[in-house]
């Protein structure tokens, strides 16, 4: 290891205890650990990178030692910058090791490896089409424990990437995230689908009282979404609403329900009467609706998205851009 703890000679000469020598390396882990971080942020080449991980930058991991990034954590760090070309290299030569667990130091509890809720926080769709692409080889098991990864009760609210995706109007990275297999029907720490939560959203963002309604969007959207015009902002919702309808065969249930129904003119005005009527459990879906429905899920997660250009897409279908062509 190039980095050594033991006690060694100080500065003047002397004997150097073995807190000092700790305290020396812990300051050159600040520094390397520094400069690998502001590498990736300047979008350094993907060799200057890999070079510098493999054996100039390291970080003071949870053990008390001087530990090099591993690819997943350099992931991380790829994400957070946009780093394509980085993130598309761990991806391809670490498959495994590039969406494992990060050490502690990285990640806030013991859950599944963080990176495609990261992609989603970040709207990095491009990334994330290539973590979706790298996870198809995965056994099933594998593949759905990251899909369907729980985050941090205490800091994620221990919901999805879908709770994400509808938390913050993301509906490019939803709809990635379902054409792969990821699962509409897991509850958040709160107990709400993400039907459930969009649909308390958009209760929320179109309150009768316009300045509440104003204040709870940009609670809820500060660091991402804070210039979105309140009305760009509900028609996302409207669109993420659209796409889980096409991979949800229930209705909302318990209180998204009873606020469909205690309110039924504004809901049945917002979101159409079908529509309407098909999540507040008092009809079935439209046959064009279940028609969308039997379509999407005939593409295999291997298949999609590039299978979408075979199908007779709606309109609000056609401005998502999965495939990156655009």
């Amino acid at each position: 290891m190039p980095w050594d703890a033991r006690p060694g000679r100080s500065v003047n000469g002397g004997p150097e205890g073995a807190g000092s020598a700790r305290l020396r390396v812990q300051k050159q882990c600040r520094k390397s650990s520094f400069a690998f971080y502001q590498a990736v942020r300047d979008l350094q080449p993907v060799w200057l990178l890999e070079d510098m991980r493999a054996s100039e930058a390291f970080h003071w991991d949870e053990r008390g030692r001087a530990a090099a990034y591993s690819p997943s954590e350099a992931l991380l760090y790829a994400l957070v910058h946009d780093h394509q070309a980085y993130a598309h290299y761990l991806l391809a030569t670490f498959p495994r090791r590039a969406l494992a667990p990060p050490s502690a130091g990285f990640r806030c509890c013991t859950a599944p490896g963080p990176h495609v809720a990261l992609a989603v926080r970040y709207n990095r769709v491009g990334i994330l089409r290539h973590i979706l692409r790298t996870v198809r080889d995965f056994p099933l098991e594998e593949r759905t424990r990251l899909l369907d990864r729980r985050g941090c009760s205490r800091v994620e609210g221990g919901g999805t990437s879908l709770h994400v995706a509808c938390e913050l109007a993301r509906p490019e990275c939803l709809f990635l995230l379902l054409g792969h297999g990821a699962s509409p029907g897991l509850r958040d720490g709160g107990g709400f689908t993400p039907l459930e939560l969009l649909l308390r959203q958009l209760s929320q963002d179109t309150s009768s009282a316009p300045a509440a309604a104003e204040a709870a969007s940009a609670t809820v959207h500060a660091a991402t979404t804070s210039t979105t015009p309140p009305g760009e902002l509900c028609q996302r919702r409207l669109l993420l609403l659209d796409l889980l309808a096409l991979y949800t065969t229930e209705a909302a249930a318990g209180p998204a329900r009873c606020e469909l129904l205690g309110d039924r003119l504004r809901w049945q005005k917002l979101l159409g009467e079908d529509k309407f009527q098909w999540l507040a459990g008092l009809a079935p879906p439209s046959l064009f609706v279940r028609a969308m429905q039997v379509l999407v899920t005939t593409i295999s997660p291997g298949r999609f998205p590039e299978a979408l250009d075979e199908l007779p897409l709606p309109p609000f279908l056609q401005p998502l851009d999965l495939t990156g062509k655009s």
